[in-house]
């Protein structure tokens, strides 16, 4: 079996179990007054060059959803890409912690938001428009849902757009390891300084265990946010054990070393299917996803020689890979493909 199926399916990074070892003595203060959860405040401000308000969660869907409520009235609207996860796989979390927060899909080519569309459907709507609710955050996913990255100039366009509005910007940052790892630039210049006030920091996808985080960059969101993260249960007792695990994470670049790794088994991957012109790329390889258009049999024959990995349609496959998967396993995927498409080819 080689497993493909998410980068959820994975171990966790030995050093991050370590550090709740580590954390593991005597007593510590509850709810986050502890030692590790201050150093962590200090670790990340450091990371990202800016005073900046870290909070622990337990999943990505409440950073998500918690860090979007802090945003906006009730009546707001969110706009992300119409592939975003929020839009997709979190059972609008973010209307039910805003109290009714909508969620509006906004086009863009691979996964991501366009700044001309976006700039568009802010124009739709007048600023006190009685009948219609208003813009209140933008929402963008960094990789993006289907494997892209965006770039700086892209973000910069965003925050344009939305700022000239008003509007707060609000990062789903799962995969950002591998947005940072791929673009080489700093943390700092890819949420900040680029216009981001919020952002959901993910670990658990990049060698993580139990925990991502919320970063908040505009100190005016952040008491706010913390009723938010009581009110939904999102406030560990035991903060120091998620503290500790987000410290180690960061600490000596492990979390881009392992997000590089996921990274160049993905590029490897890709290289391979350049040879194969019967495999169709749904999106650019530029972090750790993989989307490729295949018929079903050729699905059915890679399921049956043991590899494991997402349909998301009839004829789309989505590969995932981890910060632990290896050359050898892509190379055994690319000659597998190579196998059973020549195979269908023939057969037609």
């Amino acid at each position: 079996m080689i497993d493909y199926r998410s980068d959820n399916t994975g171990r966790a990074a030995p050093q991050l179990l370590d550090a709740v070892i580590r954390a593991n003595q005597g007593t510590a203060l509850g709810y986050g007054g502890d030692t590790w959860t201050a150093a962590l405040q200090q670790r990340f401000s450091e990371l990202f060059e800016t005073s900046v308000r870290v909070f622990p969660v337990a999943t990505g869907t409440a950073a998500n959803a918690l860090a979007l409520a802090s945003l906006g009235p009730s009546w707001g609207i969110v706009y992300c890409s119409d592939v975003a996860h929020i839009n997709t796989a979190e059972a609008n979390a973010t209307g039910f912690f805003g109290g009714g927060i909508k969620l509006a899909a906004i086009g863009g080519e691979h996964g991501k938001i366009g700044a001309a569309p976006l700039a568009e459907a802010l124009a739709a709507i007048s600023p006190g428009q009685l009948h219609r609710g208003q813009p209140a955050a933008v929402s963008l996913t960094q990789a993006t849902d289907l494997g892209a990255v965006y770039t700086l100039d892209e973000i910069r366009a965003i925050a344009e757009a939305a700022k000239a509005r008003g509007l707060k910007l609000h990062m789903d940052g799962a995969r950002f390891a591998n947005a940072a790892a791929r673009l080489g630039c700093s943390p700092a210049d890819l949420t900040w300084r680029a216009g981001i006030d919020v952002m959901s920091f993910g670990a658990t996808k990049n060698g993580g265990a139990l925990c991502d985080a919320i970063v908040v960059f505009s100190p005016g969101i952040a008491d706010g946010l913390a009723v938010q993260l009581r009110r939904g249960g999102q406030v560990w007792s035991k903060m120091r054990f998620a503290s500790a695990q987000l410290i180690a994470y960061i600490e000596g670049g492990l979390w881009l070393d392992m997000a590089r790794a996921s990274n160049a088994v993905a590029a490897r991957i890709a290289a391979g299917l350049r040879e194969l012109p019967a495999a169709r790329l749904l999106a650019p390889v530029e972090a750790n996803e993989i989307f490729l258009e295949l018929p079903g049999a050729v699905m059915d024959a890679l399921e049956a020689d043991g590899f494991q990995f997402y349909r998301r349609t009839k004829t789309l496959a989505r590969f995932v890979c981890r910060f632990d998967s290896t050359e050898a396993e892509a190379d055994a995927l690319v000659a597998a493909l190579r196998r059973h498409l020549g195979a269908a080819r023939a057969a037609d």
